[in-house]
């Protein structure tokens, strides 16, 4: 369960995130979804524990992410990308990110074969595609087995078919019990998988429910998306 409760951030005397409160549960896909400069990210670093919050509260099992011994074997995150230097290998990448965590080495092996990266282990990160990066992140994310997966923006530079994977491995990750939210600015990322939808805008929680009573009223998820943020604009 993560736990975001009247989180506050500011940035001079301008509210970048004005009292933001939502859940994602156990077994469920939630999608945190606004437009660009509307939130996201700020959440999603202050949940994991990047950027300290000026007020409210954001934990990880009524914890905060900090106060985690093993945090990787807890959470699976993905920021910007792979997080990876461009000089080292995808194996390499893994192997200290294991170490660092006490997780089994066997476990570098499986994730890229999971993420379809074997072929590519000992590549420069320097020469990976957009996409081939995203899969790395993703990797990283899924190393220490976490319950809950935290990922921002995860499909970004993935072809149609990379799409349609990382739709089943998160939704196969929820129907074992696990957490996943991600966040994205696109509908059509979320559309088919997300059973909940959390919508921010200029900083707030404007719409929060299933993807059934966000979208009431509406033809679809992109109308419903639009008529929720049009006219909100970024704090």
């Amino acid at each position: 369960m993560l736990t975001i409760d009247n989180l506050m951030k500011y940035r001079g005397s301008r509210a970048v995130l004005d009292h933001v409160t939502f859940e994602a549960r156990p077994g469920r896909v939630t999608a945190f979804l606004g437009p660009n400069g509307a939130g996201k990210s700020s959440t999603l670093r202050i949940l994991l524990g990047l950027d300290h919050a000026d007020g409210g509260s954001a934990l990880v099992g009524g914890r905060r992410y900090r106060d985690l011994r093993e945090p990787l074997r807890a959470v699976g995150s993905m920021l910007d990308g792979s997080g990876a230097h461009r000089s080292r290998t995808a194996r390499d990448h893994l192997a200290w990110v294991a170490r660092s965590n006490g997780i089994p080495r066997r476990r570098i092996g499986e994730v890229l074969e999971t993420v379809g990266l074997t072929g590519h282990a000992r590549v420069r990160v320097g020469r990976y595609s957009l996409g081939m990066g995203q899969r790395l992140g993703l990797a990283t994310a899924l190393l220490g087995e976490p319950e809950v997966l935290v990922l921002d923006e995860p499909v970004n530079g993935l072809d149609p078919e990379g799409i349609r994977w990382i739709r089943g491995l998160l939704r196969g990750q929820a129907d074992r019990g696990g957490t996943v939210l991600l966040s994205s600015h696109l509908m059509s990322e979320v559309a088919g998988l997300a059973d909940d939808l959390v919508v921010i805008a200029g900083g707030r929680i404007v719409a929060t429910g299933t993807v059934a009573e966000v979208t009431a009223g509406h033809a679809d998820l992109e109308e419903a998306f639009f008529a929720l943020t049009d006219g909100v604009a970024a704090r």
